[in-house]
């Protein structure tokens, strides 16, 4: 099997990295996601649950993220419930948009976008 290089699904959309950064502390449930992302931007964005699950559904399909058991008696889960956790690839793709973006960012301060007038 040969390894992917997370620089192939470079540049995600916002609202993909977003979804990435929410399950980067543990597997969550769809729901969860939403209210996650809300938080970590301040409420700048509010992603509907027709985006969430249409970027579930790719993030699935490029092996980013996994889906797990339906339920959980543990943890109070709803066995209606569907949790998602990040796969090693799916870190790995994270951490480069961030380095990406930061890059990103290093030029915009070098072109004194930031300098105030």
């Amino acid at each position: 099997m040969t390894k992917r290089d997370p620089q192939e699904l470079l540049p995600l959309t916002p609202a993909m990295f977003y979804v990435l950064v929410a399950l980067a502390d543990g597997d969550t449930h769809g729901y969860q996601i939403l209210k996650d992302v809300e938080q970590l931007t301040s409420g700048t964005v509010r992603l509907s649950t027709g985006t969430l699950y249409g970027i579930i559904k790719r993030l699935l399909n490029d092996g980013l993220i996994r889906e797990f058991g339906r339920g959980d008696p543990e943890k109070k889960i709803d066995e209606r419930r569907r949790s998602y956790e990040l796969t090693a690839f799916g870190r790995s793709v994270a951490r480069a948009e961030a380095v990406r973006l930061e890059q990103t960012l290093a030029i915009a301060k070098r072109k004194m976008l930031f300098k105030r007038s």
